[in-house]
């Protein structure tokens, strides 16, 4: 018996163990097509997100479609060590129980690191069960375990022996909250109000007039939001023609509060008219200050720690943090006469992705990767469409960034992740190697030292960048080929499923993940990683806020599923999700979700619930059973259009159309047996009933790759199944024939339908009141077949066909005039009164369209089409006023 209201709470748990027990998400290679997607793993620290949910909606979505189209879908978990993020929590969790990193060392605090990812690190993965989500879990992947900790290292060997990695001093974006350097990529830009401060640099000795007498003080004056940092600065630079400073060429400053003298430089870089001309070069706290102090060979002075306070070279405020410095300096610059004035300024300053901390331009010694002949391929293959990215706009943005690609700083200073393989003898030269007893073999070889031991050995304390693991995930994830040379081999998991076919993510990440992916692709691999990436859009609030925890602006998503179901969640999000475009989050979509499951499922009951003749004479299928098979078959190829273009809201808006208004506001309605007496319905002939039950089954099947669990509910009980079996893996429809000229027909069926309703609406007539119909047209052919179905919609008595007009209210559908008889059945002075002023009404809109079209100013100035559609409205009050005289005309 089928319950009266569907429980997702019910069937949710049940039919995913049943996927699981059954393994129809699992894959092996076999002689099938595949079709493959790795999952963009999410953080071991993290938990389920509304990005994560539309992601891996989109992700099931297209596993699921493929499944059913009979190939090897193989879609791979796993998730990231995330290093920064990690280790923040670690730190954080040891801190809670009194222990310092520091003070127990690198192995012990990796022993902590990896109770914490065993204790927290399946999380997301298992809520993700909860969605739906149809991985291959036997196949699931972290960025740390031994084969894939292993490929990196190898990587990097591989690299660094080709010459592509070298370890050098360069300017670097600082985390003082994560005490790491991070790449551009994961340097989050923002709008901050600062105190913009002019602060007086006195001229040191004074300067001299035409008599040689010296003068009083003289200064100049610079312009600085960052007042912490003129304690390093080195020099003072001016544009060479700038004649306010052209005496000054030459001299020097004293630094104010600790007097210590810097020289007056010139340079061309120095814009004249922006602040006071002047400006302070700091070379070791900002990239541009550094290019000029190395053309100019100036010294860098770094008053930094790595923590963001104060050092010793500051000579003031020692140890104090850096924004505290900042306030204390100000106090101090304005106390001894220093400070022109500060006022407001709005600025861009950069965060830290992981740590939200301010970054810091810092003077580093770190491990780099050349980015420029590596990344030629994965600019030409994208450029290409060898790679497609879905939508196609981000191409110039992927291509803006490859152009001026920068080489990679991939060393992290911290524990947590791939050690770099990097050996130092005693006297600094350096072997690069796989493990320690390998460098020391190199070592003894090359150098020919053969005491050498071990404990002559010591590792870079460095890790690797995330990415630089992340990187490789579409190869790594897979086992490497069987040996190739024997014949009777079975390819590997890389030979089957590389390349990947659809890679899912998110904008942000292009640069940081998809474009290196696709350099490691084709350095190792020699081709392309996968083949298309569709790029989802930021999930917002109704402000276009993004959703964060931080701003209490997100809801949990297992709650939303707790309360609306898997389904109603996961058609809820793509309802609104076009490729690329943000998704302005409103609980009315995961509503309008759950309210769609619960349309299928009240249909369900009520086709379920029809009494079937038992008379087994042949009967032909009803034009409406024709009609629907038309209209699935078109909606089929329309359907497989928009998956071809990666229009996924569109697929699901396709779908929902197709079983809300065709199937249960239209066909069901149409076929729905009709009562025999006052109590008892009229049994629906087997033909209609079987054509039915088939299409329900088919649109279960359309609709599941959407809504997996209601329609795996559906598809068992429309009937009997085997064990094992499911729709998941039961096959995808494909498109029959499509009678275009039977669509047209219903679509003209379905507009007179609606227009005798509103007729009988907008008269206040009883719903069940039937009115009789005329239509005037030479081809009564054309709508003999559709007279029953216009009959039992439109609540029509009787139809006949006219050459001229008849009596009723009129309306034209196609070139075809219809009639509706109302009379007896309104207050007619009343009805002539709402024509007339309905009359009046349109007749004054006429006018001031004409009088609009008669003025020669607006005609010769206007758009094109603009005067196009002022002469519509004109034709349309034209053919209104003619209807509304003709009806009043009839009364």
């Amino acid at each position: 018996m089928i319950s009266k209201t569907y429980n997702p709470t019910d069937i949710e748990a049940k039919w995913y163990q049943y996927w699981l027990e059954n393994r129809f998400f699992h894959s092996t290679p076999d002689d099938r097509e595949p079709y493959t997607i790795v999952i963009p793993p999410p953080n071991v620290t993290g938990v389920l997100h509304m990005g994560h949910m539309l992601n891996n909606t989109i992700q099931d979505v297209l596993v699921r479609k493929a499944r059913m189209e009979g190939k090897n879908a193989c879609w791979v978990a796993g998730t990231d060590h995330a290093s920064i993020a990690t280790e923040a929590k670690v730190v954080a969790m040891l801190k809670e129980r009194g222990i310092d990193k520091l003070s127990i060392g690198r192995e012990k605090f990796l022993e902590y690191a990896w109770e914490w990812t065993y204790k927290y690190g399946g999380i997301i993965l298992s809520q993700l069960r909860k969605l739906g989500a149809s991985c291959d879990w036997d196949r699931t992947r972290f960025t740390m375990e031994p084969a894939l900790y292993d490929a990196v290292i190898e990587t990097f060997v591989d690299l660094y022996n080709k010459g592509q990695i070298y370890r050098g001093i360069r300017m670097v974006n600082w985390d003082p909250q994560g005490r790491t350097a991070v790449s551009d990529e994961e340097v989050i830009t923002k709008e901050v109000q600062q105190k913009l401060c002019y602060i007086r640099y006195e001229i040191q000795g004074g300067h001299s007039d035409d008599a040689g007498s010296t003068l009083e003080k003289d200064y100049v004056t610079i312009a600085t939001v960052r007042p912490e940092t003129i304690m390093a600065d080195v020099a003072i630079a001016v544009h060479p023609d700038d004649e306010r400073y052209a005496h000054l060429h030459g001299k020097k400053v004293l630094i104010p509060l600790i007097n210590r003298a810097i020289p007056i430089i010139t340079d061309e870089y120095v814009t004249m008219d922006f602040g006071t001309g002047c400006l302070k070069v700091t070379p070791a706290h900002d990239p541009n200050d550094y290019a000029l102090g190395v053309k100019h060979n100036l010294p860098v002075i770094d008053i930094l720690n790595d923590d963001g306070t104060l050092n010793e070279k500051a000579q003031i405020f020692v140890g104090v943090d850096r924004f505290a410095a900042r306030k204390a300096i100000i106090k101090q610059l304005e106390e001894t006469g220093h400070l022109v004035v500060a006022e407001d300024y709005k600025s861009n300053v950069g965060f830290s992705e992981r740590t939200n901390a301010v970054i810091e331009p810092k003077l580093s010694l770190q491990w780099f990767l050349k980015m420029g002949d590596l990344s030629k391929p994965a600019l030409e293959n994208v450029l290409n469409d060898t790679i497609q990215l879905h939508p196609a706009k981000f191409k110039n943005m992927y291509r803006s960034w490859m152009e001026n690609v920068h080489d990679w700083c991939i060393s992290r200073q911290l524990w947590w992740g791939h050690q770099i393989p990097a050996f130092y003898m005693k006297d600094g030269r350096i072997i690069v190697a796989k493990t320690k007893q390998e460098a020391l073999r190199i070592a003894r070889e090359k150098y020919q030292l053969f005491a050498l031991s071990e404990t002559d050995l010591t590792q870079d304390e460095d890790v690797l960048d995330t990415w630089f693991s992340s990187w490789l995930w579409p190869m790594a994830v897979f086992k490497p080929s069987y040996d190739s040379n024997d014949p009777k081999a079975a390819p590997g998991d890389l030979d089957y499923y590389y390349p990947t076919n659809d890679l899912v993510t998110a904008p942000e990440i292009l640069f940081f993940w998809v474009a290196r992916m696709i350099i490691a692709g084709y350095e190792y691999q020699g081709r392309e990683p996968f083949k298309n990436v569709y790029l989802t859009g930021i999930v917002r609030d109704k402000q276009g806020r993004k959703m964060s925890k931080s701003l209490g602006n997100s809801p949990d998503p297992l709650d939303l599923i707790d309360q609306f179901g898997a389904d109603g969640v996961r058609t809820g999000m793509l309802f609104s999700s076009p490729a690329g475009n943000d998704l302005l989050y409103d609980e009315k979509l995961v509503e309008q979700g759950r309210n769609f499951c619960n349309k299928i499922w009240n249909a369900f009951r009520l086709v379920k619930g029809w009494k079937v003749s038992d008379d087994t004479n042949a009967v032909e299928p009803p034009l409406a059973v024709l009609w629907f098979e038309s209209k699935l078959n078109q909606t089929l190829i329309d359907l497989e259009d928009h998956f071809s273009k990666y229009r996924m809201s569109d697929a699901l808006h396709t779908v929902y159309k197709l079983i809300w208004d065709d199937f249960c506001s239209q066909y069901l309605e149409m076929i729905k047996p009709g009562y025999e007496q006052q109590d008892q319905v009229r049994p629906i002939d087997k033909v209609t009933y079987d054509a039915t039950i088939d299409f329900f089954e088919r649109l279960m099947k359309l609709a599941h790759p959407f809504m997996p669990f209601i329609t795996e509910e559906i598809w068992q009980e429309i009937s009997e199944r085997q064990p094992g079996e499911s729709i998941c893996v039961s096959a995808y429809p494909t498109p029959g024939t499509v009678d275009k000229s039977l669509l047209a027909d219903f679509d003209m069926l379905f507009e007179i339908i609606s227009t005798v309703r509103n007729v009988r609406n907008s008269k206040q007539i009883n719903p069940k009141t039937e009115l009789p119909v005329a239509i005037k047209t030479d081809d009564k052919n054309r709508f003999t077949p559709l007279e029953g179905l216009i009959r039992k919609l439109a609540v029509v008595s009787d139809i006949r066909y006219v050459t001229e007009k008849a009596d009723g209210l009129s309306f034209m559908i196609r070139s075809v005039e219809f009639f509706v008889n109302i009379a007896g059945e309104i207050d007619v002075e009343q009805e002539r009164a709402n024509i007339e002023k309905e009359l009046a009404y349109t007749k004054g809109f006429l006018e001031s369209v004409l009088k609009k079209l008669s003025n020669e100013k607006f005609v010769a100035n206007a758009k094109p089409d603009v005067i196009d559609r002022e002469r519509q409205k004109l034709a349309d009050a034209e053919a209104k006023i003619k209807t509304l005289e003709e009806n009043l005309a009839a009364l």
